[in-house]
């Protein structure tokens, strides 16, 4: 009886898919006519072969920009400089977009005024800094009996609020949790 050797996948490399280009260049594009556009170049239809021997007697490539338009647009560039420039507008749009951040303040039905003004003063500064508050009062085990408690608690807590920031979402119980958020109020300038 022969035995059969444990083979595992351990080790094994999986190569590097190739991530596919965007746009056709060159000698890829396929369509037998295409429009061409760019700069010191009449935009016109011409024959594939003829719009490829364009590119090369400028030094650039011939790159498909529209493949659905029936001739599909093509422009003469060089696609280096075009991918790096595209890179750069992308990076400066993601640069540009700013990431809301919500902080949360954990209340309990019963909480002092000495532990309330605490989390006040935490609260005031997250909202003049820019960031949301979300304050929540967890009901735990029996404490569900005061609702009214906690909401009481969070209208407070939204009326200390009042000059900084703007209530977005009204006390509202999801399970144990009682929620309130406040945005930053939008200083005018």
């Amino acid at each position: 009886m022969a035995l059969k050797k444990k083979t595992s996948n351990r080790g094994v490399r999986m190569p590097f898919k190739k991530k596919e280009p965007e746009h056709k260049i060159n000698n890829f594009i396929t369509s037998s006519e295409v429009r061409i556009t760019g700069e010191n170049i009449e935009s016109a239809i011409y024959p594939l072969a003829q719009a490829l021997q364009i590119a090369e007697d400028q030094g650039l490539d011939l790159v498909e920009i529209s493949p659905n338009a029936v001739p599909p647009v093509c422009r003469i560039i060089d696609y280096t400089k075009f991918l790096f420039e595209k890179k750069k507008k992308e990076k400066e749009i993601k640069a540009k977009t700013k990431q809301t951040i919500i902080k949360d303040i954990r209340f309990g039905p019963n909480t002092d005024d000495h532990d309330f003004q605490f989390k006040l003063k935490h609260a005031i500064a997250f909202l003049e800094s820019g960031e949301k508050v979300r304050a929540f009062v967890h009901f735990k085990g029996r404490s569900i009996v005061y609702k009214d408690r906690g909401e009481i608690l969070l209208l407070k807590f939204a009326q200390a609020l009042e000059e900084v920031g703007k209530v977005e979402l009204l006390p509202k119980l999801e399970g144990k949790r009682m929620f309130l958020t406040i945005g930053p109020k939008v200083s005018k300038r």
